[in-house]
């Protein structure tokens, strides 16, 4: 329980920054954040397979 209050609060930080963040700097973010996340399942798909 003291977890998902604490994952709450944190997710509530993070969007109380991102919304008075501009959009070009939000957008490049979430851009980098969704790359890093895409090259890292590939590396992960790619080591159960071998």
């Amino acid at each position: 329980m003291l977890f998902l209050v604490a994952a709450l609060l944190l997710l509530g930080v993070v969007l109380g920054t991102v919304a008075h963040a501009p959009l070009g700097f939000t957008a490049v973010a979430a851009l980098v954040i969704a790359t890093w996340l895409g090259i890292f399942a590939l590396r992960e798909r790619h080591a159960r397979r071998h």
